[in-house]
Protein backbone atom coordinates (compact mmCIF):
# COMPACT_ATOMS: atom_id res chain seq x y z
CA UNK A 1 0.00 0.00 0.00
CA UNK A 2 1.80 3.46 -0.78
CA UNK A 3 2.39 5.98 1.53
CA UNK A 4 -1.02 8.52 1.99
CA UNK A 5 0.41 12.01 1.40
CA UNK A 6 0.93 14.04 3.98
CA UNK A 7 -2.45 16.01 5.01
CA UNK A 8 -3.29 19.79 5.92
CA UNK A 9 -6.64 20.41 7.38
CA UNK A 10 -6.78 24.09 7.51
CA UNK A 11 -8.68 25.61 9.63
CA UNK A 12 -10.21 22.90 11.50
CA UNK A 13 -11.98 23.56 14.38
CA UNK A 14 -9.41 22.13 17.36
CA UNK A 15 -10.92 20.92 20.60
CA UNK A 16 -7.13 21.20 22.11
CA UNK A 17 -7.38 19.97 25.67
CA UNK A 18 -9.99 20.43 28.42
CA UNK A 19 -8.55 23.80 29.82
CA UNK A 20 -8.60 25.31 26.42
CA UNK A 21 -11.40 26.62 24.54
CA UNK A 22 -11.91 25.20 20.98
CA UNK A 23 -10.48 27.48 18.38
CA UNK A 24 -9.49 27.16 14.72
CA UNK A 25 -6.16 26.46 13.24
CA UNK A 26 -4.00 24.44 10.82
CA UNK A 27 -2.83 21.00 11.67
CA UNK A 28 -0.77 18.73 9.92
CA UNK A 29 -1.59 14.90 9.52
CA UNK A 30 1.68 13.12 8.29
CA UNK A 31 1.71 8.77 8.92
CA UNK A 32 -1.35 9.12 11.09
CA UNK A 33 0.09 11.21 13.55
CA UNK A 34 -0.23 14.93 14.47
CA UNK A 35 2.79 16.67 12.93
CA UNK A 36 2.29 19.92 13.84
CA UNK A 37 -0.37 22.06 15.32
CA UNK A 38 -1.27 26.07 15.24
CA UNK A 39 -1.99 28.79 12.55
CA UNK A 40 1.37 29.41 11.44
CA UNK A 41 3.45 26.37 12.30
CA UNK A 42 1.90 23.85 9.51
CA UNK A 43 3.47 25.71 6.70
CA UNK A 44 7.35 25.42 7.82
CA UNK A 45 6.27 21.92 9.00
CA UNK A 46 4.83 21.00 5.20
CA UNK A 47 8.12 21.83 3.80
CA UNK A 48 10.16 19.66 6.29
CA UNK A 49 8.03 16.71 5.04
CA UNK A 50 8.48 17.24 1.46
CA UNK A 51 11.96 17.46 1.86
CA UNK A 52 12.29 13.58 3.79
CA UNK A 53 12.05 15.39 7.69
CA UNK A 54 10.74 14.27 10.44
CA UNK A 55 8.79 17.38 11.41
CA UNK A 56 7.85 15.44 15.23
CA UNK A 57 11.56 15.69 15.66
CA UNK A 58 11.48 19.62 15.80
CA UNK A 59 12.28 21.22 18.81
CA UNK A 60 9.36 23.27 19.01
CA UNK A 61 7.03 20.54 17.24
CA UNK A 62 5.07 20.53 20.79
CA UNK A 63 4.84 24.22 21.08
CA UNK A 64 1.47 25.71 21.16
CA UNK A 65 0.79 28.47 19.21
CA UNK A 66 -0.92 32.37 20.44
CA UNK A 67 -4.55 31.67 19.41
CA UNK A 68 -4.55 35.43 18.49
CA UNK A 69 -2.26 35.28 15.90
CA UNK A 70 -3.23 34.97 12.26
CA UNK A 71 -4.83 31.86 10.44
CA UNK A 72 -4.19 32.64 7.59
CA UNK A 73 -0.91 30.03 6.42
CA UNK A 74 -0.48 32.69 3.49
CA UNK A 75 0.93 35.13 5.54
CA UNK A 76 3.81 33.56 6.22
CA UNK A 77 7.30 34.68 4.78
CA UNK A 78 8.14 31.53 4.06
CA UNK A 79 7.74 30.43 0.20
CA UNK A 80 6.76 27.35 0.95
CA UNK A 81 3.54 28.48 2.74
CA UNK A 82 1.25 29.14 0.16
CA UNK A 83 -1.36 26.62 -1.52
CA UNK A 84 0.74 26.00 -4.37
CA UNK A 85 3.54 25.90 -3.14
CA UNK A 86 1.98 22.97 -0.85
CA UNK A 87 0.70 21.25 -3.88
CA UNK A 88 3.98 20.93 -5.75
CA UNK A 89 5.30 19.60 -2.29
CA UNK A 90 3.11 16.78 -2.61
CA UNK A 91 1.00 17.85 0.34
CA UNK A 92 -2.91 17.28 0.59
CA UNK A 93 -5.05 20.61 1.38
CA UNK A 94 -8.56 19.54 2.93
CA UNK A 95 -10.68 22.76 3.60
CA UNK A 96 -12.00 21.59 7.07
CA UNK A 97 -13.81 24.79 8.94
CA UNK A 98 -16.67 22.03 8.90
CA UNK A 99 -14.62 19.39 10.98
CA UNK A 100 -13.90 18.64 14.46
CA UNK A 101 -10.48 17.61 15.56
CA UNK A 102 -10.52 15.91 18.82
CA UNK A 103 -8.63 13.88 21.33
CA UNK A 104 -9.92 10.66 21.58
CA UNK A 105 -13.00 9.36 23.62
CA UNK A 106 -12.59 7.88 26.92
CA UNK A 107 -15.02 4.97 28.19
CA UNK A 108 -15.44 4.76 31.47
CA UNK A 109 -16.97 1.35 31.82
CA UNK A 110 -17.99 -1.99 30.02
CA UNK A 111 -18.15 -5.53 29.84
CA UNK A 112 -16.75 -8.42 28.20
CA UNK A 113 -16.88 -11.70 29.47
CA UNK A 114 -14.71 -14.17 26.95
CA UNK A 115 -12.01 -12.00 25.85
CA UNK A 116 -10.03 -15.29 23.72
CA UNK A 117 -13.11 -17.31 22.28
CA UNK A 118 -16.40 -15.15 23.19
CA UNK A 119 -18.91 -15.72 20.18
CA UNK A 120 -20.34 -12.02 21.62
CA UNK A 121 -17.43 -9.89 21.69
CA UNK A 122 -13.66 -10.56 21.89
CA UNK A 123 -10.68 -8.54 23.29
CA UNK A 124 -9.75 -7.84 19.01
CA UNK A 125 -13.44 -6.91 18.13
CA UNK A 126 -13.63 -4.67 20.28
CA UNK A 127 -10.87 -3.16 20.23
CA UNK A 128 -11.90 -2.55 16.56
CA UNK A 129 -15.22 -1.47 17.63
CA UNK A 130 -13.91 1.14 20.27
CA UNK A 131 -11.35 2.61 17.61
CA UNK A 132 -14.46 2.91 14.77
CA UNK A 133 -16.27 4.99 17.47
CA UNK A 134 -13.53 7.02 18.39
CA UNK A 135 -12.63 5.49 21.81
CA UNK A 136 -9.28 5.26 22.60
CA UNK A 137 -9.25 4.43 25.87
CA UNK A 138 -12.14 2.09 27.50
CA UNK A 139 -12.47 0.57 31.11
CA UNK A 140 -13.69 -2.63 31.53
CA UNK A 141 -15.51 -4.37 34.33
CA UNK A 142 -14.12 -7.21 36.04
CA UNK A 143 -17.27 -9.20 35.07
CA UNK A 144 -16.18 -12.37 33.24
CA UNK A 145 -16.11 -16.04 33.10
CA UNK A 146 -14.54 -16.66 35.00
CA UNK A 147 -14.80 -13.43 36.87
CA UNK A 148 -11.64 -11.04 37.31
CA UNK A 149 -10.71 -10.78 40.88
CA UNK A 150 -7.10 -12.24 41.09
CA UNK A 151 -3.70 -10.49 39.86
CA UNK A 152 -2.83 -12.69 36.95
CA UNK A 153 -6.29 -12.25 35.42
CA UNK A 154 -5.58 -8.57 35.11
CA UNK A 155 -3.09 -9.00 32.20
CA UNK A 156 -5.51 -7.67 29.30
CA UNK A 157 -3.93 -5.34 27.28
CA UNK A 158 -4.28 -3.71 23.39
CA UNK A 159 -1.77 -2.22 21.12
CA UNK A 160 -0.86 1.50 20.81
CA UNK A 161 -2.26 3.73 20.59
CA UNK A 162 -5.44 2.10 22.03
CA UNK A 163 -5.47 1.86 25.77
CA UNK A 164 -7.60 -0.48 28.21
CA UNK A 165 -8.02 0.07 31.53
CA UNK A 166 -8.93 -2.92 34.09
CA UNK A 167 -11.18 -2.34 36.81
CA UNK A 168 -10.61 -5.06 39.84
CA UNK A 169 -13.20 -6.76 41.91
CA UNK A 170 -14.34 -5.41 45.07
CA UNK A 171 -15.48 -8.83 46.34
CA UNK A 172 -14.42 -12.80 45.97
CA UNK A 173 -16.20 -13.86 42.30
CA UNK A 174 -18.61 -10.58 42.35
CA UNK A 175 -20.38 -12.79 44.80
CA UNK A 176 -20.80 -10.35 47.53
CA UNK A 177 -19.61 -12.62 50.61
CA UNK A 178 -15.93 -12.21 51.01
CA UNK A 179 -13.52 -9.08 49.90
CA UNK A 180 -10.79 -9.85 46.97
CA UNK A 181 -6.95 -8.91 47.27
CA UNK A 182 -7.70 -5.17 47.10
CA UNK A 183 -3.99 -4.15 47.19
CA UNK A 184 -2.60 -7.26 45.05
CA UNK A 185 -5.25 -6.14 42.28
CA UNK A 186 -4.33 -2.49 42.04
CA UNK A 187 -0.68 -3.71 42.10
CA UNK A 188 -1.21 -5.59 39.14
CA UNK A 189 -2.62 -2.47 37.32
CA UNK A 190 -5.96 -2.35 38.03
CA UNK A 191 -7.23 1.11 37.80
CA UNK A 192 -9.65 0.96 40.69
CA UNK A 193 -12.14 -1.79 42.24
CA UNK A 194 -15.83 -2.59 40.94
CA UNK A 195 -18.94 -4.55 42.39
CA UNK A 196 -21.06 -6.26 40.38
CA UNK A 197 -24.55 -4.48 38.93
CA UNK A 198 -26.16 -4.54 42.44
CA UNK A 199 -24.53 -2.75 45.67
CA UNK A 200 -23.15 -5.21 48.20
CA UNK A 201 -23.76 -5.46 51.52
CA UNK A 202 -23.37 -2.45 53.25
CA UNK A 203 -21.61 -4.23 56.53
CA UNK A 204 -18.94 -5.87 53.47
CA UNK A 205 -18.58 -2.27 51.91
CA UNK A 206 -17.95 -0.35 54.94
CA UNK A 207 -15.70 -3.28 55.76
CA UNK A 208 -13.67 -2.87 52.56
CA UNK A 209 -13.43 0.81 52.21
CA UNK A 210 -12.39 0.72 56.71
CA UNK A 211 -9.13 -1.31 55.28
CA UNK A 212 -8.38 1.49 52.95
CA UNK A 213 -6.51 -0.15 50.62
CA UNK A 214 -7.63 1.47 47.84
CA UNK A 215 -5.85 4.89 48.80
CA UNK A 216 -7.11 7.35 46.42
CA UNK A 217 -8.32 4.70 43.99
CA UNK A 218 -12.02 4.68 42.54
CA UNK A 219 -14.24 2.34 43.92
CA UNK A 220 -17.35 1.73 41.12
CA UNK A 221 -20.85 0.89 43.32
CA UNK A 222 -24.16 0.59 41.11
CA UNK A 223 -26.64 2.27 42.99
CA UNK A 224 -29.45 -1.11 42.42
CA UNK A 225 -31.24 -3.39 44.64
CA UNK A 226 -32.63 -6.05 42.59
CA UNK A 227 -34.44 -7.79 45.60
CA UNK A 228 -36.66 -4.08 45.32
CA UNK A 229 -37.40 -4.43 41.53
CA UNK A 230 -40.04 -7.36 41.73
CA UNK A 231 -38.65 -8.60 38.58
CA UNK A 232 -39.54 -5.65 36.44
CA UNK A 233 -37.13 -4.39 34.08
CA UNK A 234 -38.90 -1.18 32.61
CA UNK A 235 -39.32 2.12 35.34
CA UNK A 236 -42.42 2.42 36.71
CA UNK A 237 -43.35 5.28 35.38
CA UNK A 238 -47.31 5.58 33.50
CA UNK A 239 -46.00 5.29 29.71
CA UNK A 240 -44.45 1.72 30.88
CA UNK A 241 -47.89 0.56 32.31
CA UNK A 242 -50.00 1.98 29.58
CA UNK A 243 -47.86 -0.32 27.23
CA UNK A 244 -47.61 -3.76 29.87
CA UNK A 245 -44.21 -3.80 30.73
CA UNK A 246 -43.13 -5.61 33.76
CA UNK A 247 -42.43 -2.28 36.21
CA UNK A 248 -39.32 -1.55 38.39
CA UNK A 249 -40.31 0.94 40.95
CA UNK A 250 -38.12 4.01 41.88
CA UNK A 251 -36.87 2.53 45.43
CA UNK A 252 -34.66 -0.05 43.54
CA UNK A 253 -32.07 2.72 43.01
CA UNK A 254 -33.23 5.49 45.71
CA UNK A 255 -32.75 3.19 48.37
CA UNK A 256 -29.14 1.71 48.04
CA UNK A 257 -28.35 5.48 46.95
CA UNK A 258 -28.97 6.29 50.61
CA UNK A 259 -27.06 3.69 51.44
CA UNK A 260 -23.82 5.05 49.32
CA UNK A 261 -24.15 8.28 50.41
CA UNK A 262 -24.41 7.46 54.08
CA UNK A 263 -21.59 5.77 53.24
CA UNK A 264 -19.69 8.96 51.35
CA UNK A 265 -20.02 11.37 54.59
CA UNK A 266 -19.16 8.59 56.94
CA UNK A 267 -16.05 8.11 55.18
CA UNK A 268 -15.15 10.63 53.04
CA UNK A 269 -11.70 9.68 51.75
CA UNK A 270 -13.16 7.04 49.85
CA UNK A 271 -13.34 7.51 46.25
CA UNK A 272 -16.65 6.75 45.76
CA UNK A 273 -18.27 6.40 42.16
CA UNK A 274 -21.86 6.04 41.22
CA UNK A 275 -22.11 3.76 38.51
CA UNK A 276 -25.36 4.60 35.63
CA UNK A 277 -27.87 6.81 37.41
CA UNK A 278 -31.30 6.09 35.86
CA UNK A 279 -34.01 7.89 37.51
CA UNK A 280 -34.87 11.83 37.96
CA UNK A 281 -35.13 11.05 41.83
CA UNK A 282 -31.88 9.77 41.76
CA UNK A 283 -30.77 12.91 40.22
CA UNK A 284 -32.87 14.87 42.44
CA UNK A 285 -31.42 13.33 45.80
CA UNK A 286 -27.77 14.19 44.28
CA UNK A 287 -28.78 17.61 44.07
CA UNK A 288 -29.00 17.90 47.68
CA UNK A 289 -25.54 17.22 47.83
CA UNK A 290 -22.86 19.66 48.80
CA UNK A 291 -20.13 17.55 47.60
CA UNK A 292 -21.89 14.61 45.63
CA UNK A 293 -19.55 11.27 44.29
CA UNK A 294 -18.95 11.70 40.68
CA UNK A 295 -21.30 9.75 38.59
CA UNK A 296 -21.74 8.08 35.18
CA UNK A 297 -24.84 7.84 32.92
CA UNK A 298 -25.05 5.06 30.13
CA UNK A 299 -25.45 6.63 26.90
CA UNK A 300 -28.64 5.19 25.94
CA UNK A 301 -30.57 6.12 29.18
CA UNK A 302 -29.95 10.07 27.08
CA UNK A 303 -31.11 8.97 23.83
CA UNK A 304 -34.46 6.20 24.95
CA UNK A 305 -37.21 6.22 27.45
CA UNK A 306 -40.60 4.47 27.73
CA UNK A 307 -41.81 7.39 25.75
CA UNK A 308 -40.02 7.36 22.59
CA UNK A 309 -38.65 3.57 21.68
CA UNK A 310 -40.79 1.44 19.68
CA UNK A 311 -42.02 -1.39 21.51
CA UNK A 312 -40.52 -4.07 18.73
CA UNK A 313 -37.17 -2.25 18.78
CA UNK A 314 -34.01 -3.20 20.57
CA UNK A 315 -32.96 -1.26 24.05
CA UNK A 316 -35.91 -2.75 26.64
CA UNK A 317 -34.26 -4.78 28.63
CA UNK A 318 -31.47 -2.89 30.54
CA UNK A 319 -29.85 -2.80 34.13
CA UNK A 320 -30.39 -0.45 35.16
CA UNK A 321 -33.95 -0.35 33.88
CA UNK A 322 -35.01 2.13 31.19
CA UNK A 323 -36.64 5.05 32.41
CA UNK A 324 -39.63 7.59 31.14
CA UNK A 325 -39.34 10.87 29.40
CA UNK A 326 -38.76 12.92 32.62
CA UNK A 327 -35.71 10.32 33.95
CA UNK A 328 -34.22 11.30 30.91
CA UNK A 329 -34.65 14.73 30.64
CA UNK A 330 -33.59 15.03 34.27
CA UNK A 331 -30.31 12.91 33.78
CA UNK A 332 -29.53 15.79 30.32
CA UNK A 333 -30.03 18.19 32.82
CA UNK A 334 -27.82 16.61 35.15
CA UNK A 335 -25.32 15.83 32.94
CA UNK A 336 -25.40 19.43 31.22
CA UNK A 337 -24.49 21.33 34.60
CA UNK A 338 -21.72 18.98 35.41
CA UNK A 339 -23.73 16.77 38.55
CA UNK A 340 -23.26 13.55 36.55
CA UNK A 341 -19.68 13.90 35.04
CA UNK A 342 -19.17 10.64 32.66
CA UNK A 343 -21.13 9.38 29.54
CA UNK A 344 -20.23 5.71 29.67
CA UNK A 345 -20.74 3.20 27.04
CA UNK A 346 -21.40 0.57 29.30
CA UNK A 347 -21.43 -1.95 26.40
CA UNK A 348 -23.20 -5.06 27.39
CA UNK A 349 -22.72 -7.62 24.13
CA UNK A 350 -25.15 -10.39 23.14
CA UNK A 351 -24.73 -12.54 20.57
CA UNK A 352 -27.50 -13.94 17.91
CA UNK A 353 -28.29 -17.03 19.62
CA UNK A 354 -29.62 -14.92 22.91
CA UNK A 355 -31.10 -12.30 20.89
CA UNK A 356 -33.54 -14.83 19.53
CA UNK A 357 -35.04 -15.02 22.73
CA UNK A 358 -37.82 -13.24 24.38
CA UNK A 359 -36.70 -9.90 26.27
CA UNK A 360 -37.79 -10.66 29.72
CA UNK A 361 -35.82 -14.26 28.65
CA UNK A 362 -32.66 -12.93 27.80
CA UNK A 363 -29.80 -11.11 30.09
CA UNK A 364 -29.87 -6.88 30.12
CA UNK A 365 -27.61 -4.60 28.27
CA UNK A 366 -27.44 -2.90 24.84
CA UNK A 367 -24.13 -2.77 22.87
CA UNK A 368 -22.30 0.34 21.86
CA UNK A 369 -18.90 0.16 20.46
CA UNK A 370 -19.44 0.32 16.94
CA UNK A 371 -20.15 -1.92 14.02
CA UNK A 372 -20.52 -1.49 10.91
CA UNK A 373 -23.82 -0.15 9.79
CA UNK A 374 -24.49 0.86 13.29
CA UNK A 375 -25.21 4.18 14.79
CA UNK A 376 -22.33 5.40 17.28
CA UNK A 377 -22.50 7.27 20.44
CA UNK A 378 -20.96 10.08 19.23
CA UNK A 379 -23.09 10.65 16.48
CA UNK A 380 -26.29 10.08 18.56
CA UNK A 381 -25.37 12.48 21.28
CA UNK A 382 -24.59 14.90 18.68
CA UNK A 383 -27.62 15.01 17.15
CA UNK A 384 -29.38 15.12 21.00
CA UNK A 385 -27.32 16.97 22.82
CA UNK A 386 -25.29 19.39 19.94
CA UNK A 387 -28.19 19.94 18.15
CA UNK A 388 -31.50 19.58 19.78
CA UNK A 389 -30.10 21.18 23.34
CA UNK A 390 -27.64 23.49 21.77
CA UNK A 391 -24.65 22.21 23.31
CA UNK A 392 -21.48 23.69 22.61
CA UNK A 393 -18.97 20.55 21.07
CA UNK A 394 -16.54 21.48 23.70
CA UNK A 395 -19.21 20.36 26.59
CA UNK A 396 -20.24 17.26 24.31
CA UNK A 397 -16.08 16.41 24.98
CA UNK A 398 -15.69 17.15 28.23
CA UNK A 399 -18.62 14.22 29.03
CA UNK A 400 -17.23 11.92 26.60
CA UNK A 401 -13.56 12.51 26.98
CA UNK A 402 -12.10 14.19 29.55
CA UNK A 403 -15.02 13.87 32.35
CA UNK A 404 -14.68 10.34 32.21
CA UNK A 405 -10.83 10.36 32.59
CA UNK A 406 -11.37 12.21 35.97
CA UNK A 407 -13.82 9.34 36.62
CA UNK A 408 -11.15 6.53 36.27
CA UNK A 409 -8.69 9.06 37.87
CA UNK A 410 -6.65 9.39 34.76
CA UNK A 411 -5.30 13.05 33.67
CA UNK A 412 -7.35 14.53 30.83
CA UNK A 413 -6.07 14.13 27.31
CA UNK A 414 -4.90 16.72 25.03
CA UNK A 415 -4.02 16.67 21.36
CA UNK A 416 0.13 16.72 20.73
CA UNK A 417 2.36 16.51 18.27
CA UNK A 418 4.00 13.46 17.01
CA UNK A 419 0.58 11.53 18.50
CA UNK A 420 -1.92 9.29 16.78
CA UNK A 421 -4.83 9.99 19.97
CA UNK A 422 -7.24 11.63 17.57
CA UNK A 423 -10.32 11.74 16.12
CA UNK A 424 -11.21 14.09 12.95
CA UNK A 425 -15.45 14.39 13.41
CA UNK A 426 -17.64 15.47 10.90
CA UNK A 427 -20.76 16.61 12.45
CA UNK A 428 -22.52 17.30 8.29
CA UNK A 429 -21.44 13.32 7.18
CA UNK A 430 -23.97 10.23 7.35
CA UNK A 431 -23.72 8.51 10.78
CA UNK A 432 -22.77 5.39 8.98
CA UNK A 433 -20.08 6.99 6.37
CA UNK A 434 -16.68 6.84 9.30
CA UNK A 435 -13.64 4.11 8.93
CA UNK A 436 -15.11 0.60 7.67
CA UNK A 437 -13.20 -2.59 9.57
CA UNK A 438 -15.41 -5.25 10.63
CA UNK A 439 -16.29 -3.26 14.54
CA UNK A 440 -18.05 -5.03 17.06
CA UNK A 441 -19.84 -8.97 16.93
CA UNK A 442 -22.11 -8.17 19.15
CA UNK A 443 -25.79 -8.97 18.04
CA UNK A 444 -27.43 -6.39 20.92
CA UNK A 445 -27.31 -3.05 18.69
CA UNK A 446 -29.96 -1.05 19.02
CA UNK A 447 -30.61 2.58 16.48
CA UNK A 448 -31.48 5.37 18.97
CA UNK A 449 -34.59 7.41 18.64
CA UNK A 450 -33.93 9.92 16.26
CA UNK A 451 -30.92 8.37 14.60
CA UNK A 452 -27.72 10.05 14.81
CA UNK A 453 -26.06 13.12 12.76
CA UNK A 454 -22.45 13.22 11.79
CA UNK A 455 -19.68 10.38 11.33
CA UNK A 456 -16.04 9.64 11.72
CA UNK A 457 -13.80 10.47 8.70
CA UNK A 458 -10.55 10.18 10.12
CA UNK A 459 -8.74 8.75 13.44
CA UNK A 460 -5.02 7.80 14.31
CA UNK A 461 -6.72 5.13 16.23
CA UNK A 462 -6.25 2.95 13.00
CA UNK A 463 -3.44 1.59 11.28
CA UNK A 464 -2.55 3.03 7.71
CA UNK A 465 -5.97 1.58 6.04
CA UNK A 466 -7.81 3.25 8.54
CA UNK A 467 -6.73 6.86 8.95
CA UNK A 468 -9.14 8.03 6.30
CA UNK A 469 -12.57 7.32 5.96
CA UNK A 470 -13.41 5.67 2.14
CA UNK A 471 -13.82 8.79 -0.11
CA UNK A 472 -12.26 11.39 2.64
CA UNK A 473 -10.91 13.66 1.71
CA UNK A 474 -11.90 13.99 -1.64
CA UNK A 475 -10.16 17.02 -2.78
Amino acid sequence: MSEAPPTLLRRVNLLEAAERPARSADVLIHNGQIAALGPTGPAAAAVAVAAGIDPTARADSTATVDPTATADPTASADPGASPAGWAAAGLRVVAADHLWLAPPLVDPHSVLEEPLLGRAETLTSLAEAAALGGYGSVALLPWGSPWRDRPEQLGLSWPQPLRLHLWGSFSQGGADAALAGHGDQLQAGAIGLAAAAALPPAALLERGLRLAELGDRPLLLAPRDPSLSRGGFVRERVEALRAGWPPDPVLSETLPLETLLALAAALPAASLRLMNLSTAEAVQRLERESSPPQASVCWWHLLADSGNLDPAAQGWRLEPSLGGPADRAALITALESGLISSVAVHHQPLDGEEMLLSPDQRRCGIAGHRRVGSIGVLPALWRELVQRHQWPPQKLWERLCWGPARFLGLEPERLQSGSRRWILFDPTAAPDGGLQPRGSLAANHGVPPGGGQGAIVASGLRGAAGWWAPGFPSC
